[in-house]
C-alpha cells in the first residue's frame, strides 16, 4: 500500500468515526488519542489528517481517487461501514456518509449492500446470542470464559477480511454482559459502553487503532490475502485484541463482583495493570489462536456473533 492510499483509508476511516456530526471535546481527545496509537511513521502528517477531518476538509472524491484499485476502493468503504457500526447501528447522517462516499468510490449496489449488511447484522446481535444467562457460575468458570473469548479474539484479528474486526468489539461487549449477569446484574449494550468508555476503551476508537495497526504490519497489503500470510504478519494484532479482551474481562469480573463502586480512575488505572499483564501472557497462547484461526469460517462471522 503507498503512502498516499494509506493517509486515503485513514483519512476516510476517521472521517467515518466524525460522520453523525458530533464533534465535542471528548470526541477530539478519542481522536487525537487514536492518531497517537496508530504510528504509521514519521513521513505520515497525522495531524494534518486530523484538522482536515475535525474542520470538514475533507473531499470524497479526491481521496477515492488516491486509491489506485477496486480493492482497496472496497476495503475503504468496508472500513468506513466498520467505524460508522462500531459503537451501534449507525445513525441517518452516518448512512448519508456512507451513500457519499460508495457514490465516490464508484462502488456498485451490492459492494455496498454487502458489508452493510453483515455490519448491522454484527452491530445488532443479541447480548446473549444462543446461549442462556450464566447463573450460579464460579470464578474458575469466569476465568475460563475470558479466556476462551481472548483466544477467540486473538484469532479473529488474524482474518484478512476487514469487518471481522467488528466482531471482536461485540464479543467483547458480549463478554462484559455474561459476566455481568453472573454476578446478577441486568445489563443492556448502553450500559456496557459507558463501563468501557469509563475504562479508556471506546469501541469507535479501538477499530480506528486496529485498522491502523492493519496498515503498518502490512495485514492489508494485498487485500483479503490467504490466512497463510496473514498469520506470519499478524502476531501485533493478535496480541492486541486478545489482550483488551483478557483485561476487559477480568476488570468486568472485579467491577461487578466488587457491586460497580470503582471510580473512573480505578477503573483506568485498574485496566491499564490488567492490559500489561495480558500482553505478557499472550505468547503462551499464540498456537491455540493460531488453530482457532484456521477453525473459523471466513464468509460465517456474523454466524460466531450469534453465537
Amino acid at each position: 500500500m503507498q503512502p498516499g492510499e494509506q493517509r486515503a483509508i485513514v483519512t476516510i476511516a476517521l472521517a467515518a468515526a466524525f460522520a453523525d456530526g458530533n464533534r465535542d471535546e471528548q470526541e477530539r481527545d478519542e481522536l487525537r488519542r487514536v492518531a497517537e496509537a496508530l504510528q504509521l511513521g514519521p513521513d505520515f502528517d497525522m495531524a494534518s489528517v486530523a484538522q482536515d477531518v475535525l474542520l470538514g476538509r475533507v473531499d470524497l472524491d479526491a481521496l477515492a481517487a488516491q486509491l489506485g484499485s477496486p480493492e482497496l476502493k472496497q476495503l475503504a468503504f468496508e472500513f468506513a461501514v466498520g467505524v460508522c457500526d462500531a459503537d451501534g447501528l449507525r445513525n441517518d447522517a452516518e448512512t448519508r456518509f456512507l451513500a457519499d462516499l460508495g457514490r465516490a468510490l464508484g462502488l456498485a449496489q451490492p459492494q455496498i449492500a454487502g458489508p452493510a449488511a453483515l455490519a448491522d447484522a454484527i452491530a445488532t446481535a443479541p447480548l446473549e446470542a444462543a446461549q442462556p444467562k450464566p447463573s450460579n457460575v464460579s470464578e474458575a468458570e469466569l476465568d475460563r470464559m475470558i479466556l476462551d473469548a481472548s483466544i477467540t479474539n486473538g484469532a479473529l484479528e488474524l482474518l484478512p477480511q476487514s469487518l471481522a474486526t467488528m466482531a471482536i468489539l461485540t464479543l467483547q461487549v458480549r463478554l462484559v454482559y455474561r459476566i455481568g449477569s453472573a454476578y446478577g446484574e441486568q445489563l443492556d449494550r448502553s450500559h456496557i459502553r459507558d463501563f468501557l468508555a469509563a475504562a479508556g476503551v471506546g469501541l469507535a476508537g479501538q477499530y480506528l487503532e486496529q485498522i491502523g495497526r492493519g496498515i503498518v504490519g502490512g495485514l492489508f497489503g494485498t487485500v483479503a490475502g490467504d490466512l497463510v500470510g496473514v498469520l506470519a504478519r499478524g502476531a501485533t494484532g493478535a496480541t492486541f485484541s486478545f489482550a483488551t479482551t483478557y483485561a476487559l474481562g477480568e476488570l468486568a469480573k472485579r467491577y461487578y463482583a466488587g457491586g460497580r463502586v470503582m471510580n473512573t480512575d480505578l477503573l483506568r488505572d485498574t485496566y491499564a495493570a490488567l492490559l500489561a499483564k495480558a500482553k505478557g501472557l499472550q505468547a503462551g497462547y499464540r498456537s491455540q489462536i493460531e488453530q482457532r484461526a484456521t477453525s473459523i469460517d471466513a464468509n460465517g462471522v456474523a454466524n460466531l456473533v450469534r453465537g
